[in-house]
């Protein structure tokens, strides 16, 4: 959780926002509970996990202090956050408390990865209607200052880039990728998404790599590692989805592998 909370604030340093918390937990039917407690009474695990919500929300809101981000109503100031104690007991609550906000903010996937975990960032991704934010392992020094859009043609870039938009405006340098031999789809050029984001004001500049030997989420990877950047566009699950999680491509690797930020929607 350490990368996921500094890459928060990190973003809301960046664009004076409010940070929310709250205890993602999976909801067990009674008669589980009854047989994994061993004898424990319903009452005693309601106890348990009373306390461990709140030592999730001691560790939250000690961290936000520790990095001088005040509680929210702290004399209007920003940065600022919340804690929300009442969140259901079930990933499905991201995709929909996810909706009141502007971006979601989530620890990447890596090997030792639970199915929640995964289950979390897709209800995230496909029910929110908002961006997500994956946190590598370690959170960068600073965010959305040198900027990789990886264009393929897909609809899910294109909105994974009307979402980083503001941030593409505030950065100091923004790279349009584009792979050559890699994972596109039917859609506008590089060259026309060059010119639109020029004509938002945008002084976005081309970059091309060969895949080569590489998966093009590799080869993403590589070239976003190559420029210095400290936040990667991509769109989510321009294939399907369960096909990426059989055979593997873009998103999945990039979900597993990133060591930056990437901000991604569907």
């Amino acid at each position: 959780m350490t990368s996921a909370l500094e890459t928060a604030v990190l973003l809301a340093r960046h664009t004076g926002a409010y940070i929310e918390g709250f205890p993602l937990r999976v909801a067990i039917p009674p008669y589980v509970v009854a047989e994994l407690t061993a004898g424990l009474t319903m009452d005693a695990y309601d106890a348990q996990r009373d306390e461990e919500v709140a030592e999730l929300r001691r560790v939250f809101e000690t961290f936000m202090k520790e990095h001088g981000v005040p509680p929210s109503g702290s004399a209007g100031e920003h940065p600022c956050f919340g804690w929300r104690a009442a969140a259901s007991e079930d990933e499905s609550f991201i995709g929909s408390h996810g909706r009141a906000f502007d971006i979601t903010v989530i620890s990447r996937l890596d090997a030792d990865s639970s199915g929640l975990h995964r289950r979390a960032i897709e209800s995230a991704l496909f029910e929110s209607g908002r961006p997500v934010l994956l946190a590598p392992p370690a959170a960068p020094g600073q965010i959305a200052t040198n900027i990789m859009i990886h264009w393929n043609g897909s609809t899910e870039q294109s909105r994974a880039n009307a979402f980083a938009m503001p941030l593409l405006h505030q950065a100091a340098r923004v790279t349009v990728l584009t792979v050559v031999g890699g994972q596109d789809v039917p859609g506008p050029s590089y060259d026309d998404i060059l010119r639109q984001l020029q004509h938002n004001g945008i002084a976005a500049k081309p970059f091309s790599v060969k895949i080569g030997d590489r998966e093009t989420g590799e080869a993403v990877l590589d070239a976003a590692r190559a420029e210095g950047c400290d936040l990667l566009v991509k769109g989510a699950f321009t294939r399907n989805r369960l096909r990426q999680m059989i055979f593997g491509g873009a998103t999945s690797h990039i979900m597993e592998h990133a060591d930056l930020p990437v901000l991604m929607a569907h």
